[in-house]
C-alpha cells in the first residue's frame, strides 16, 4: 500500500466525524450534553487514539508560530493559521509561560516520519482550542464538561476564616463570597474566636478541579447568641438578592470597610499617642495597614466634595454620601479615576493605599463624620437598603424554612459521619 493510500483510510473516519461534529472550521459547537456517547463520539473533535501523543509546556518567551515550527509545521503554514484566527477562538497575546499543550502526530512512509495534524492548547482549566494543522488550517473551542454539586460546610473560627475554612475542608473562595454577602454586616477583619459560619452553597468543578463557588443558597453567621442568616431570593430586578428572615435586605447603604484583606493597626481614640509626633492627638478614624496599592473603594453612593493632599493626611479623598453622612480616606498613594463633583457609587475605586503625609508604614486613614461629628466606624451603624416587598414575604419564608431545615439536617448528618468512619 503506497503512502497516499495508507493517509486515505487513516484520514477518512476522523475526517468525516470533524465534518459532522465542527461543519465550519473557525465556528464553537458543543453538543448537549445528554448526547454526547462516550464510545462514539470524540469530544475534542477527532480520535484521540488514532494519532501518537507529545505534550508539554508553554516556554518563556515561545510564540504561537515558535511553538509550532518547533512541533513540525511548517512556517508558512503557521503563520497563516494565526492570521487565521479571530479572538474568540484563540488571541495569541494570551499565551502564558506554562500553558499545557498536546500535539497529535500519525506516520507516514518507511522512514518513520511523522506529522503534525492536531494541536490542542488548554486556555484555562476549562477551556481548549484544537488546532487542524495539515490538510485544513482551522481551530474550534473545545469546553470541557463542568459539573456541580451541592455543599455544606461548618466553620467555627478558632485561629483566622483563612485557616479554619482550610482545616474544615471547605475552599478559600468561600470567603470572597461570604464577604460579598455579609460586607455590610460583619466586619471580616475583626472576627472572633468561636464565631460561626454555617453555608449551604454549589461548587463548580472540572476533571475534579475546583474552578468556582457557584452560589451561596442559604448562609447563617452566628456570634454567641446572635445569629445573621442569608437567605439567596432572587427577585430579577437587578437589586439584592439576599435577605435576613424577617425580609430585610443584608445591603446596606455603606460597607463596613473600604478595602478587603488588611488589618487594623489603630483605632478610634480621642487620646492616641501619635506614632511619628510622640504627643497626645486624637485620632477619629480607623488605620487599615495594607499592602501599598491595594484598592480603596468607597462605602457608599454620594459626590466627591474634595480630592487633594491635606497636610499630615497626604493625598485625601472625601465623599458626601448624604446630608448626614461624610467619609474621607487618607494616605493615599494615587487616586482612582475620580475628580471633585463626580457621583461614586457604593464599591467604587476611588484610590489605592499609600504612606503619603505623615505615616510610618502603609495604611488607610478612613474617618465618618455623622452630621459634623466624627464617629467610630467600627461601631455605625449603616441605614438598610430597601426591605423585600410585601408580597414576596410569603415566598421568601417558604425559602428561608426550606433551607434551614436542610442545614439542620445537613449539620446532623456531618456530626456523625465522622464517628461512623472510625468504627
Amino acid at each position: 500500500m503506497n503512502c497516499t493510500s495508507h493517509m486515505k483510510r487513516n484520514l477518512l473516519i476522523p475526517a468525516l466525524l470533524a465534518l459532522l461534529l465542527f461543519p465550519s472550521c473557525g465556528t464553537r459547537h458543543e453538543r448537549p450534553e445528554a448526547q454526547v456517547q462516550k464510545d462514539t463520539v470524540y469530544p475534542l473533535g477527532f480520535c484521540t487514539d488514532s494519532f501518537s501523543l507529545r505534550s508539554g509546556e508553554l516556554k518563556k518567551g515561545q510564540l504561537f508560530t515558535t511553538l509550532m515550527s518547533e512541533l513540525g509545521m511548517d512556517p508558512a503554514a503557521s503563520h497563516r493559521l494565526a492570521s487565521s484566527l479571530s479572538d474568540s477562538i484563540f488571541n495569541v497575546r494570551t499565551m502564558r509561560p506554562g500553558d499545557p499543550w498536546e500535539a497529535y502526530y500519525d506516520s507516514c512512509g518507511t522512514d518513520g516520519g511523522q506529522r503534525l495534524r492536531y494541536l490542542v492548547y488548554s486556555r484555562n482549566k476549562v477551556e481548549q482550542t484544537v488546532f487542524s494543522c495539515s490538510d485544513s488550517l482551522c481551530a474550534w473551542l473545545y469546553r470541557k464538561p463542568l459539573e456541580h454539586s451541592r455543599k455544606y460546610s461548618d466553620i467555627t473560627i478558632s485561629s483566622s476564616l483563612w485557616n479554619d475554612m482550610n482545616a474544615a475542608g471547605a475552599s478559600p473562595l468561600l470567603i470572597i463570597k461570604l464577604s460579598d454577602i455579609y460586607a455590610w454586616t460583619v466586619d471580616f477583619f475583626s472576627l472572633q474566636k468561636n464565631d460561626r459560619f454555617r453555608v449551604i452553597y454549589s461548587e463548580e468543578t472540572c476533571d475534579g478541579e475546583l474552578i468556582d463557588i457557584d452560589s451561596i443558597y442559604f448562609a447563617r453567621f452566628d456570634r454567641g447568641d446572635k445569629a445573621l442568616p442569608a437567605i439567596m431570593l432572587n427577585n430579577h430586578d437587578g437589586g439584592n438578592i439576599y435577605w435576613n428572615e424577617k425580609g430585610e435586605s443584608l445591603r446596606k447603604a455603606f460597607l463596613k470597610a473600604p478595602l478587603q484583606f488588611s488589618r487594623i493597626s489603630s483605632g478610634f481614640s480621642y487620646n492616641r499617642k501619635h506614632p511619628v509626633h510622640g504627643v497626645i492627638r486624637p485620632h477619629t478614624g480607623i488605620d487599615y495597614a495594607a499592602p501599598t496599592g491595594t484598592p480603596v473603594v468607597s462605602i457608599g453612593d454620594g459626590t466627591v466634595i474634595s480630592k487633594g493632599w491635606s497636610g499630615g493626611g497626604g493625598n485625601t479623598v472625601k465623599i458626601r454620601h448624604n446630608s448626614v453622612y461624610t467619609s474621607a480616606y487618607l494616605h493615599l498613594s494615587k487616586y482612582g479615576n475620580i475628580k471633585v463633583g463626580d457621583r461614586v457609587s457604593q464599591g467604587q475605586v476611588i484610590g489605592y493605599v499609600g504612606m503619603t503625609g505623615t505615616a510610618t508604614g502603609p495604611h488607610l486613614d478612613f474617618r465618618i463624620w455623622k452630621n459634623g461629628t466624627p464617629i467610630n466606624p467600627l461601631t455605625m451603624e449603616a441605614p438598610p437598603s430597601e426591605p423585600i416587598s410585601p408580597d414576596r414575604m410569603p415566598v421568601l419564608d417558604s425559602v428561608y424554612r426550606a433551607l434551614n431545615s436542610e442545614m439542620d439536617s445537613l449539620g446532623r448528618l456531618a456530626s456523625i459521619v465522622p464517628a461512623a468512619g472510625a468504627q
